[in-house]
């Protein structure tokens, strides 16, 4: 990954930043339309949803379908591999959980040292 001749900006892993995991959250069940992943995502503005949502269907995570109609419609869905992310993704948020109380300490005493 460090290697110089690694081409780091195709580091698959994206989970990292602070929306593609809540975002693959919100897809685990059905797909889903972007109003409907504005919802539960409160603090995501629009301009960052649909690049989060680009990036993430460029990186083969989800697929953008849209349906025409009386009212177009575009639907947003985990593809297998974006799927494939919901065995690592529940192993963090279970570490998180169990580690919750020493994480959040942890940063009240950061916040208590800076501030």
């Amino acid at each position: 990954m460090f290697d110089t001749v690694c081409p780091t900006d195709l580091m698959p892993i994206r989970v990292g930043d602070k929306w593609t995991g809540m975002i693959i959250r919100c897809l685990e069940h059905a797909p889903r339309r972007f109003s409907e992943l504005r919802v539960p995502l409160r603090g995501i503005t629009a301009k960052v949803l649909t690049q989060s949502l680009r990036t993430m269907e460029r990186d083969g995570l989800i697929t953008r379908t849209v349906v025409t109609g009386p009212a177009r419609q575009v639907h947003y869905e985990l593809t297998p591999l974006g799927r494939s992310l919901l065995v690592p993704l529940n192993a963090m948020c279970a570490w998180a959980e169990e580690h919750w109380d020493a994480l959040i300490d942890a940063r009240e005493a950061g916040l208590s040292r800076t501030g």
